[in-house]
Protein backbone atom coordinates (compact mmCIF):
# COMPACT_ATOMS: atom_id res chain seq x y z
CA UNK A 1 0.00 0.00 0.00
CA UNK A 2 1.36 3.44 -0.89
CA UNK A 3 0.37 7.03 -0.36
CA UNK A 4 0.17 9.83 -2.91
CA UNK A 5 0.07 13.54 -2.12
CA UNK A 6 -3.06 14.98 -3.72
CA UNK A 7 -2.92 18.59 -2.51
CA UNK A 8 -0.72 20.61 -0.19
CA UNK A 9 -3.06 20.09 2.74
CA UNK A 10 -4.68 16.72 1.99
CA UNK A 11 -3.34 13.22 1.40
CA UNK A 12 -5.30 10.45 -0.29
CA UNK A 13 -4.30 6.88 0.34
CA UNK A 14 -4.70 4.54 -2.63
CA UNK A 15 -4.53 0.77 -2.48
CA UNK A 16 -1.72 0.35 -5.05
CA UNK A 17 -0.27 -3.04 -5.94
CA UNK A 18 2.67 -3.09 -8.38
CA UNK A 19 2.23 -5.79 -11.01
CA UNK A 20 5.77 -5.87 -12.38
CA UNK A 21 9.10 -4.49 -11.18
CA UNK A 22 9.52 -1.60 -13.60
CA UNK A 23 6.04 -0.82 -14.90
CA UNK A 24 2.40 -1.31 -14.04
CA UNK A 25 0.28 -1.22 -10.89
CA UNK A 26 -3.24 -2.27 -10.00
CA UNK A 27 -5.34 0.16 -7.97
CA UNK A 28 -8.08 -1.41 -5.89
CA UNK A 29 -11.12 0.06 -4.20
CA UNK A 30 -11.77 2.95 -6.62
CA UNK A 31 -14.82 3.19 -8.87
CA UNK A 32 -13.87 5.32 -11.86
CA UNK A 33 -16.18 8.11 -13.04
CA UNK A 34 -16.02 11.70 -14.19
CA UNK A 35 -16.89 13.16 -10.78
CA UNK A 36 -14.03 11.75 -8.72
CA UNK A 37 -12.95 14.03 -5.86
CA UNK A 38 -10.02 16.20 -7.01
CA UNK A 39 -7.72 14.75 -4.37
CA UNK A 40 -8.47 11.18 -5.46
CA UNK A 41 -7.86 12.00 -9.11
CA UNK A 42 -4.63 13.82 -8.27
CA UNK A 43 -3.42 10.69 -6.48
CA UNK A 44 -4.32 8.55 -9.51
CA UNK A 45 -2.47 10.94 -11.82
CA UNK A 46 0.62 10.83 -9.61
CA UNK A 47 0.49 7.03 -9.60
CA UNK A 48 0.22 7.01 -13.39
CA UNK A 49 3.34 9.15 -13.80
CA UNK A 50 5.21 6.80 -11.48
CA UNK A 51 3.98 3.41 -12.75
CA UNK A 52 3.28 4.36 -16.43
CA UNK A 53 0.22 2.07 -16.65
CA UNK A 54 -2.56 1.53 -14.10
CA UNK A 55 -5.13 -1.26 -13.94
CA UNK A 56 -8.60 -1.15 -12.41
CA UNK A 57 -10.55 -4.40 -12.18
CA UNK A 58 -14.28 -4.85 -12.66
CA UNK A 59 -15.35 -1.30 -13.58
CA UNK A 60 -18.60 -2.76 -14.90
CA UNK A 61 -20.55 0.41 -14.04
CA UNK A 62 -18.82 2.31 -16.85
CA UNK A 63 -20.58 2.86 -20.15
CA UNK A 64 -19.20 4.80 -23.13
CA UNK A 65 -20.24 8.20 -21.76
CA UNK A 66 -18.84 7.52 -18.30
CA UNK A 67 -15.55 6.24 -19.71
CA UNK A 68 -15.17 9.40 -21.77
CA UNK A 69 -16.15 11.53 -18.79
CA UNK A 70 -13.45 9.94 -16.66
CA UNK A 71 -10.85 10.38 -19.41
CA UNK A 72 -11.66 14.10 -19.56
CA UNK A 73 -10.29 14.51 -16.05
CA UNK A 74 -6.84 14.15 -17.64
CA UNK A 75 -7.54 16.79 -20.29
CA UNK A 76 -9.39 17.29 -23.55
CA UNK A 77 -10.35 14.01 -25.21
CA UNK A 78 -9.77 13.65 -28.94
CA UNK A 79 -11.04 11.20 -31.56
CA UNK A 80 -8.73 9.07 -33.65
CA UNK A 81 -7.62 11.20 -36.61
CA UNK A 82 -8.73 8.70 -39.27
CA UNK A 83 -10.73 5.79 -37.82
CA UNK A 84 -14.37 6.73 -37.08
CA UNK A 85 -15.45 6.95 -33.45
CA UNK A 86 -18.35 5.03 -31.98
CA UNK A 87 -21.60 6.80 -32.75
CA UNK A 88 -22.08 9.82 -30.48
CA UNK A 89 -18.68 9.50 -28.76
CA UNK A 90 -14.97 10.09 -29.31
CA UNK A 91 -14.18 6.47 -28.44
CA UNK A 92 -12.18 4.23 -30.76
CA UNK A 93 -13.58 0.70 -30.80
CA UNK A 94 -11.19 -2.14 -31.60
CA UNK A 95 -13.26 -5.15 -32.59
CA UNK A 96 -11.36 -8.31 -33.48
CA UNK A 97 -14.05 -9.29 -36.00
CA UNK A 98 -13.47 -6.10 -38.00
CA UNK A 99 -9.69 -5.90 -38.13
CA UNK A 100 -9.07 -4.33 -34.72
CA UNK A 101 -6.05 -6.39 -33.63
CA UNK A 102 -3.04 -4.16 -32.92
CA UNK A 103 -0.56 -6.97 -32.43
CA UNK A 104 2.74 -5.16 -32.85
CA UNK A 105 4.67 -2.81 -30.59
CA UNK A 106 3.53 0.80 -30.83
CA UNK A 107 2.82 4.04 -29.05
CA UNK A 108 -0.64 5.35 -29.96
CA UNK A 109 -0.91 7.68 -32.96
CA UNK A 110 2.73 8.84 -33.11
CA UNK A 111 2.18 9.70 -36.76
CA UNK A 112 0.33 12.81 -35.49
CA UNK A 113 2.25 15.87 -34.32
CA UNK A 114 0.86 16.15 -30.78
CA UNK A 115 0.03 12.48 -30.26
CA UNK A 116 -2.09 11.49 -27.24
CA UNK A 117 -0.77 12.00 -23.73
CA UNK A 118 -2.97 9.41 -22.01
CA UNK A 119 -5.10 6.49 -23.18
CA UNK A 120 -7.98 4.92 -21.23
CA UNK A 121 -8.95 1.44 -22.45
CA UNK A 122 -12.04 -0.48 -21.32
CA UNK A 123 -12.57 -4.19 -21.98
CA UNK A 124 -16.09 -4.89 -23.28
CA UNK A 125 -15.83 -8.46 -24.58
CA UNK A 126 -12.86 -10.70 -23.87
CA UNK A 127 -11.92 -14.23 -25.00
CA UNK A 128 -12.04 -17.08 -22.51
CA UNK A 129 -8.29 -17.37 -22.99
CA UNK A 130 -5.77 -15.14 -24.73
CA UNK A 131 -6.05 -11.52 -25.83
CA UNK A 132 -3.75 -10.13 -23.13
CA UNK A 133 -2.04 -6.76 -23.60
CA UNK A 134 1.61 -6.07 -22.80
CA UNK A 135 3.07 -2.63 -22.05
CA UNK A 136 6.72 -1.55 -22.06
CA UNK A 137 8.39 1.29 -20.14
CA UNK A 138 10.23 3.46 -22.68
CA UNK A 139 11.86 5.56 -19.95
CA UNK A 140 13.43 2.48 -18.36
CA UNK A 141 14.48 1.29 -21.82
CA UNK A 142 16.29 4.58 -22.42
CA UNK A 143 18.04 4.39 -19.07
CA UNK A 144 19.21 0.85 -19.85
CA UNK A 145 20.97 1.88 -23.04
CA UNK A 146 24.78 1.81 -22.92
CA UNK A 147 26.04 5.38 -22.64
CA UNK A 148 27.39 5.60 -26.23
CA UNK A 149 24.05 4.35 -27.56
CA UNK A 150 22.14 6.84 -25.39
CA UNK A 151 24.29 9.65 -26.77
CA UNK A 152 23.53 8.51 -30.31
CA UNK A 153 19.80 8.12 -29.61
CA UNK A 154 19.66 11.66 -28.22
CA UNK A 155 20.62 12.95 -31.68
CA UNK A 156 18.34 10.74 -33.82
CA UNK A 157 15.11 11.81 -35.49
CA UNK A 158 12.55 9.53 -37.13
CA UNK A 159 9.74 9.83 -39.63
CA UNK A 160 6.43 8.40 -38.35
CA UNK A 161 3.47 7.64 -40.63
CA UNK A 162 0.09 5.92 -40.47
CA UNK A 163 0.78 4.29 -43.85
CA UNK A 164 1.64 1.14 -41.93
CA UNK A 165 0.96 -2.36 -43.21
CA UNK A 166 -1.00 -4.10 -40.46
CA UNK A 167 -1.33 -7.11 -42.76
CA UNK A 168 2.37 -7.81 -42.38
CA UNK A 169 1.76 -8.96 -38.79
CA UNK A 170 -1.25 -11.18 -39.55
CA UNK A 171 -1.41 -14.88 -40.28
CA UNK A 172 -4.23 -14.20 -42.76
CA UNK A 173 -3.39 -10.81 -44.34
CA UNK A 174 -6.21 -11.17 -46.91
CA UNK A 175 -8.92 -10.99 -44.24
CA UNK A 176 -11.64 -8.61 -45.47
CA UNK A 177 -12.18 -7.01 -42.07
CA UNK A 178 -8.49 -6.21 -41.83
CA UNK A 179 -8.44 -4.82 -45.37
CA UNK A 180 -11.37 -2.53 -44.61
CA UNK A 181 -9.81 -1.40 -41.31
CA UNK A 182 -6.56 -0.50 -43.03
CA UNK A 183 -8.46 1.51 -45.67
CA UNK A 184 -10.06 3.53 -42.88
CA UNK A 185 -6.77 3.88 -41.01
CA UNK A 186 -5.05 5.41 -44.04
CA UNK A 187 -8.04 7.43 -45.33
CA UNK A 188 -5.94 10.52 -44.60
CA UNK A 189 -2.15 10.33 -44.58
CA UNK A 190 0.05 11.70 -41.82
CA UNK A 191 3.82 12.02 -41.65
CA UNK A 192 5.62 13.57 -38.69
CA UNK A 193 9.26 13.96 -37.71
CA UNK A 194 9.83 13.20 -34.02
CA UNK A 195 13.01 13.03 -31.95
CA UNK A 196 13.82 9.42 -31.07
CA UNK A 197 14.27 10.67 -27.49
CA UNK A 198 11.73 13.11 -26.08
CA UNK A 199 11.73 14.88 -22.73
CA UNK A 200 8.59 14.04 -20.79
CA UNK A 201 6.74 17.32 -20.10
CA UNK A 202 5.70 16.36 -16.56
CA UNK A 203 8.43 14.11 -15.16
CA UNK A 204 11.45 15.35 -17.13
CA UNK A 205 12.36 11.75 -17.96
CA UNK A 206 13.82 10.91 -21.34
CA UNK A 207 11.75 8.35 -23.24
CA UNK A 208 12.18 6.54 -26.54
CA UNK A 209 9.67 7.42 -29.28
CA UNK A 210 9.61 4.38 -31.56
CA UNK A 211 7.15 1.60 -32.46
CA UNK A 212 5.56 0.38 -35.65
CA UNK A 213 4.65 3.83 -37.02
CA UNK A 214 8.34 4.64 -37.52
CA UNK A 215 9.13 4.52 -41.23
CA UNK A 216 12.81 5.47 -41.12
CA UNK A 217 15.47 7.43 -39.30
CA UNK A 218 16.27 10.78 -40.87
CA UNK A 219 19.66 11.10 -42.62
CA UNK A 220 20.30 7.33 -42.60
CA UNK A 221 20.13 4.77 -45.38
CA UNK A 222 17.27 2.30 -45.29
CA UNK A 223 19.58 -0.51 -44.20
CA UNK A 224 21.30 1.47 -41.44
CA UNK A 225 17.97 2.89 -40.31
CA UNK A 226 16.41 -0.58 -39.99
CA UNK A 227 19.38 -1.89 -38.01
CA UNK A 228 19.43 1.03 -35.57
CA UNK A 229 15.67 0.93 -35.05
CA UNK A 230 15.84 -2.81 -34.34
CA UNK A 231 18.61 -2.30 -31.76
CA UNK A 232 16.74 0.47 -29.94
CA UNK A 233 13.36 -1.25 -30.17
CA UNK A 234 14.91 -4.42 -28.78
CA UNK A 235 15.74 -2.54 -25.60
CA UNK A 236 12.15 -1.31 -25.29
CA UNK A 237 10.48 -4.71 -25.18
CA UNK A 238 13.05 -6.55 -23.06
CA UNK A 239 10.98 -8.57 -20.59
CA UNK A 240 12.42 -6.61 -17.67
CA UNK A 241 10.72 -3.47 -19.00
CA UNK A 242 7.27 -5.00 -19.53
CA UNK A 243 4.04 -5.86 -17.78
CA UNK A 244 1.29 -8.19 -19.05
CA UNK A 245 -2.39 -7.87 -18.17
CA UNK A 246 -5.00 -10.62 -18.37
CA UNK A 247 -8.29 -8.90 -19.13
CA UNK A 248 -11.69 -9.44 -17.62
CA UNK A 249 -14.78 -7.72 -19.03
CA UNK A 250 -15.12 -4.37 -17.29
CA UNK A 251 -11.41 -3.90 -16.62
CA UNK A 252 -9.85 -0.51 -17.38
CA UNK A 253 -6.21 0.22 -18.18
CA UNK A 254 -4.80 3.75 -18.22
CA UNK A 255 -1.35 4.42 -19.64
CA UNK A 256 0.99 7.33 -20.12
CA UNK A 257 1.33 7.26 -23.89
CA UNK A 258 4.43 9.48 -23.71
CA UNK A 259 6.39 6.86 -21.77
CA UNK A 260 5.13 3.48 -23.00
CA UNK A 261 4.60 1.16 -25.92
CA UNK A 262 2.07 -1.68 -25.96
CA UNK A 263 1.17 -4.84 -27.85
CA UNK A 264 -2.22 -6.60 -27.99
CA UNK A 265 -1.48 -10.32 -28.26
CA UNK A 266 -3.34 -11.96 -31.13
CA UNK A 267 -3.50 -15.52 -29.77
CA UNK A 268 -7.25 -16.10 -29.47
CA UNK A 269 -8.20 -17.25 -32.97
CA UNK A 270 -11.83 -16.64 -33.88
CA UNK A 271 -12.90 -15.70 -30.36
CA UNK A 272 -14.43 -12.26 -30.00
CA UNK A 273 -12.52 -9.39 -28.38
CA UNK A 274 -13.83 -5.81 -28.13
CA UNK A 275 -12.10 -2.93 -26.33
CA UNK A 276 -12.89 0.79 -26.44
CA UNK A 277 -10.30 3.53 -26.04
CA UNK A 278 -10.55 7.16 -25.04
CA UNK A 279 -7.51 9.30 -25.73
CA UNK A 280 -6.42 12.56 -24.15
CA UNK A 281 -4.78 15.28 -26.24
CA UNK A 282 -1.03 15.51 -25.97
CA UNK A 283 1.60 18.16 -26.58
CA UNK A 284 4.25 18.51 -29.29
CA UNK A 285 7.31 16.44 -28.27
CA UNK A 286 10.54 18.24 -27.46
CA UNK A 287 13.90 16.58 -28.01
CA UNK A 288 16.98 16.67 -25.81
CA UNK A 289 18.31 19.66 -27.76
CA UNK A 290 15.06 21.62 -27.35
CA UNK A 291 13.84 21.13 -30.93
CA UNK A 292 10.15 20.35 -31.36
CA UNK A 293 8.59 17.71 -33.59
CA UNK A 294 7.52 18.81 -37.08
CA UNK A 295 4.52 17.80 -39.21
CA UNK A 296 5.37 16.85 -42.81
CA UNK A 297 1.87 15.76 -43.85
CA UNK A 298 -1.16 16.43 -41.69
CA UNK A 299 -4.28 14.60 -42.83
CA UNK A 300 -3.67 14.64 -46.57
CA UNK A 301 -6.61 12.90 -48.23
CA UNK A 302 -5.71 9.44 -49.53
CA UNK A 303 -7.61 9.21 -52.81
CA UNK A 304 -9.56 5.99 -53.15
CA UNK A 305 -9.58 5.24 -49.43
CA UNK A 306 -12.65 5.02 -47.24
CA UNK A 307 -14.15 8.34 -46.06
CA UNK A 308 -12.55 9.40 -42.77
CA UNK A 309 -15.76 10.96 -41.41
CA UNK A 310 -17.86 7.83 -41.81
CA UNK A 311 -19.57 6.69 -38.61
CA UNK A 312 -18.17 3.69 -36.80
CA UNK A 313 -21.44 1.83 -37.23
CA UNK A 314 -21.43 2.30 -41.00
CA UNK A 315 -17.78 1.35 -41.21
CA UNK A 316 -18.35 -1.88 -39.33
CA UNK A 317 -21.35 -2.77 -41.47
CA UNK A 318 -19.22 -2.38 -44.58
CA UNK A 319 -16.36 -4.33 -42.99
CA UNK A 320 -18.61 -7.20 -41.92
Amino acid sequence: MTQANATQDQTVQLDIHPVAGRIGAEIRGVALHGDLPPATFAAIRAALLRHKVLFFRDQVHLDDAAQQGFARLFGDTVPHPTVPSRDGTQLLELDSQHGGRANSWHTDVTFDLAYPAVSVLRAVTVPAAGGDTVWANTAAAYQDLPEPLRELADKLWALHTNDYDYAATRVNPSDEGLKRYRELFTSALYETEHPVVRVHPETGERTLVLGHFVKKLLDYSSADSAHLIAVLQGHVHRLENTVRWRWRAGDVAIWDNRATQHYAINDYGDAHRVVRRATVAGDIPVGVDGRRSKAVKAGVRNEGAAPANQSAGAAQRQAA
